[in-house]
């Protein structure tokens, strides 16, 4: 497993080694301001800045360019407190491994989820933070019940579901909702937004009537036209097809909701609108969220607290401030220092 500080020395390394140019294309000023000689800056296909990359970073000249680099650092809209409520999700000694053919008579196993142990209080963030492989999208979706753990606990709202059949499950699947890194393959391209949004309450027997008016409101609620009701996900850009991810999470109310890198393929200000989104959804509807990222600008922007996995485990954990100031396990200080925190 391999972090992003790592890759982007080895193309540097490559690129001193063979004499290359680079073209290197990201929404993430952190790589920009790591890798980059020069800078240029795009909006709606327009160049709007060029420039060396100390020059653009440091004295951007465009209103665009100084809104994303604010967007970076945004903080939190509300001082974060330690959440006191009830536990709403918990792990216990959770594990899962997934088995493949090697070659033609070989089998490989590899431990995905290993003895994994957290808890989720009522209103409170918590972080899921590691480098890819980690295993942070197989917590999620075990927690979720997309995976079916092999050994340990899951409790929603103090009842045990590892082990519920489907049938059992799916009176409580309201409960806890997940929203996806993908919001366009999530989303079923031949229906509307408005059948989208609907779907779930009309599963749970709330009526036609009453799914649409929930859709509608909840659209708003997110920040989308009264118009996008009627309008098929690939008239939304990426941002907006999130905020209808989002709305159809919403629409079963659910007490819980498991965000996977929901905001990883989004620039800045657009990471920015959906955080702030987030928050003030949380806040309205008092919910609680599990939020999975290998992006600690984005962990330390949202999150109560932070678990840190490496290989299937989570190897720390505990209130956002004091594990950016004193991280204990070297895994946790080798991340914050490959992001520059």
């Amino acid at each position: 497993v391999t972090t992003q500080a790592q890759i982007l020395d080895l193309l540097r390394k490559i690129q001193q080694d063979k004499g290359m140019a680079l073209l290197f294309i990201t929404h993430d000023f952190a790589v920009v301001e790591a890798i980059a000689d020069r800078v240029l800056v795009l909006e709606k296909g327009r160049v709007v800045e060029q420039g060396t990359a100390p020059a653009v970073l440091r004295v951007p000249r465009e209103d665009y360019t100084r809104q994303l680099l604010a967007a970076v650092s945004a903080q939190p809209l509300v001082p974060r407190t330690q959440v006191a409520g009830p536990v709403v999700l918990k792990a216990e000694a959770l594990g899962k491994v997934f088995r493949s053919r090697s070659g033609w008579w070989g089998r490989r196993t590899t431990q995905a989820l290993d003895a994994v142990q957290l808890q989720l209080r009522e209103g409170e963030t918590l972080g899921i933070v590691g480098e890819s492989g980690s295993g942070k999208s197989t917590l999620g979706r075990c927690l979720v019940r997309l995976l079916r753990a092999d050994s340990g606990r899951i409790e929603w709202l103090g009842r045990e579901v590892a082990g519920l059949s489907e049938g059992r499950l799916r009176a409580l699947r309201s409960d806890v909702q997940m929203i996806f890194q993908d919001p366009f393959a999530s989303l079923n391209p031949r229906q509307t937004v408005g059948q989208i949004v609907m779907t779930g309450p009309l599963v749970q027997g709330v009526s036609k009537a009453d799914a649409e008016r929930r859709a509608r409101e909840l659209l708003g609620l997110v920040g989308l036209p009264a118009a996008a009701f009627e309008r098929f996900p690939h008239e939304f850009s990426g941002g907006q097809r999130q905020r209808i991810g989002i709305a159809r999470a919403l629409a079963v109310e659910p007490k819980v909701l498991i965000a996977d890198e929901c905001v990883s393929a989004l620039d800045a200000l657009i990471q920015v609108q959906i955080l702030e989104l987030l928050e003030s959804l949380q806040r309205r509807f008092r919910l609680s969220i599990v939020f999975i990222t290998h992006d600690l600008r984005v962990a330390a922007r949202l999150c109560d607290r932070i678990a840190v996995m490496r290989q299937g485990r989570v190897v720390e954990q505990g209130e956002t401030a004091a594990l950016f100031a004193d991280a204990r396990h070297p895994y946790t200080r080798e991340l914050l220092m490959a992001e520059a925190i």
